[in-house]
């Protein structure tokens, strides 16, 4: 791998879920770049596509009915559609891990917290089961649970306890890149903010690469480098929080910060976006967005805009973008 080479690279990633009468699609065509060390923020409503694009990167997609119908994925330089299953194994623990949503469904209600700690690093390192298990206590002890619960199971741990063993056999091989999937979703807004600076502290000490994906702007705000938002299965802004948060382009990114209250605005209503994400199994032939934007054109309900470069750091596939009047109407509904 170059110096200069990303950590995850997706290519035209396309990901279907083919049903008996009906075909979901989950992930039309994105494309994405995360830098060694960086934290990746990928938003979107619930059913955008962001929980199947980080599958993709593990190749954890469920076949059937999910089916990858294009585009490549890299992680640390390797491609890694062209592994075979047994590669792919190796890569799963020590290249790219994954913690879920719900960590007590992630876990195994039958097994201690140690075993299952040992189990990765016996997976993936040439070391003796005694071995393991040290190295079982040293993890827990990391993410701030004492050594001494390591023979006890799940069930015995508080929710933010089990999200904390979960993310310590996400890091347990010092992984390049981590897939955060809603990793504080399940848990109160105390809990969240500790998981939160647990989080911040590995990737601070190991260096790892995170992809956040997250419905939460405030959490992207606090932990994310970069920003990608996904709506209807494609990406429609990407940037720096820089600039997703302060230079925001798409109408979709206006409305999800406009959706949300603002204590220099107390007393005035919110400002949700109307109607509905369209139906993935039926989506729209323009822009999946048109129906709900205030800026629609004729043309953004005919043609689907691809991601177009607007700076060396940001990106935004809007039909709409491209005419005077629109930035014109935009700035008149700021004043």
């Amino acid at each position: 791998m170059e110096h200069n080479e990303p950590i995850l690279k997706i290519e035209d990633l396309t990901v279907h879920y083919e049903l008996e009468d009906e075909t979901v699609e989950a992930v039309n065509g994105i494309s994405l770049e995360l830098g060694k060390g960086k934290v990746l923020g990928l938003v979107g409503e619930t059913g955008a596509g962001k929980t199947t694009t980080g599958l993709a990167c593990l190749r954890l997609i469920p076949n059937p009915p999910g089916v990858v119908k294009s585009g490549k994925v890299w992680v640390n330089g390797t491609d890694i559609y062209a592994l075979s299953d047994k590669e792919m194994n190796r890569v799963r623990g020590s290249e790219v891990s994954m913690i879920f949503q719900d960590p007590m469904t992630s876990l195994n209600p039958a097994f201690t917290v140690g075993e299952q700690i040992a189990e990765s690093v016996q997976l993936h390192e040439n070391v003796t089961k005694q071995e393991a298990y040290e190295k079982a206590r040293e993890m827990l002890e990391l993410v701030g649970i004492p050594a001494s619960r390591i023979g006890e199971y799940p069930h015995q741990f508080s929710g933010g306890m089990r999200q904390r063993v979960v993310i310590a056999i996400a890091l347990t091989c010092n992984p390049k890149l981590l897939i955060a999937d809603e990793p504080t979703t399940a848990l109160d807004v105390t809990i969240q903010a500790q998981v939160l600076e647990l989080m911040k502290g590995l990737i601070r000490k190991y260096g790892t690469s995170v992809v956040m994906i997250t419905h939460d702007l405030g959490i992207v705000a606090e932990v994310c480098d970069e920003v990608a938002v996904m709506y209807a299965g494609s990406i429609v802004e990407r940037g720096t929080l820089v600039d997703v948060f302060n230079r925001t382009l798409h109408p979709y990114t206006e409305g999800l910060f406009n959706s949300l209250p603002n204590i220099k605005r107390r007393g005035e209503d919110l400002k949700p976006i109307p109607g509905l994400m369209p139906d993935p199994t039926n989506l729209p032939a323009g822009c999946a967005f048109a129906p709900r934007c205030a800026y629609a054109t004729e043309a953004c309900l005919k043609e689907r805009p691809k991601l177009e470069k607007v700076s060396d750091t940001h990106w935004c596939a809007c039909l709409a973008y491209r005419n005077e009047g629109f930035h014109i109407e935009r700035s008149k509904g700021k004043e």
